[in-house]
Formats: C-alpha cells, structure tokens, sequence
C-alpha cells in the first residue's frame, strides 16, 4: 500500500487549495478513503470520508467549506478546500479507512 499526498502549500485566509493523494497496492474503487490532518501540537484528526458508491461526510469545522471526491479510473483522491481559515493549517494526510498505513503527508499553512 501507498499513499503519496501533494498540493498542499502557503495560502492566505479566504483562499483555496486542492489535495491530492496517489494511491496503490489496493483496490482503491472498493475502498472507503478519508482524509486526516494533524496541527501543530494536536492530535490527528478525521476531515473527511468517502465512500466508494459516493457518500461523503465531514467534520463539523469543514463542512461547506470542504469537498472530497475521488477518481477511481486513477487511483486518486481529492479535497478541495475553499474558504480557508488559519484554524485550517495542519499536515494533511490520506487513508483507506481502517488501514494502518499513511503517507508523508502534505503541509498546509493558511497565513497572512
């Protein structure tokens, strides 16, 4: 199994980013994925799930202002964040639900 997670970068409150996370060494169209982030000092916590028949679910803190989608044909999960807040600012990281494995993660810092 591997997780490669990019896109993460520097970005001003209001602004936008789009994750993604290149997954293989599983089947990922039967896989419930997830996206996790970890802030300084914090645990990590759960953002996002999706389901391979297309549910979704969010944490309260993001919802409306989040969106996870996938690809299967690629392997390939996404979180578009919008309205981004410094509250927002963690090391992103994705997973197939109930896995141990993660991958490097992606920094996201929301600044002015």
């Amino acid at each position: 199994v591997q997780l490669v997670e990019s896109g993460g970068g520097l970005v001003q409150p209001g602004g936008s980013l789009r994750l993604s996370c290149a997954a293989s060494g599983f089947p990922f169209d039967e896989a419930i994925m997830t996206w996790h982030r970890q802030a300084p000092g914090k645990a990590r916590e759960w953002v996002a799930s999706m389901f391979p028949g297309g549910a979704t679910f969010y944490t309260d803190s993001v919802q409306g202002r989040f969106t996870i989608s996938r690809d299967d044909t690629n392997a390939t999960l996404f979180l578009q964040m919008n309205t981004l807040k410094p509250e927002d600012t963690a090391v992103y990281y994705c997973q197939e639900a109930g896995s141990t494995t993660w991958g490097q993660g992606t920094q996201v810092t929301v600044s002015s």
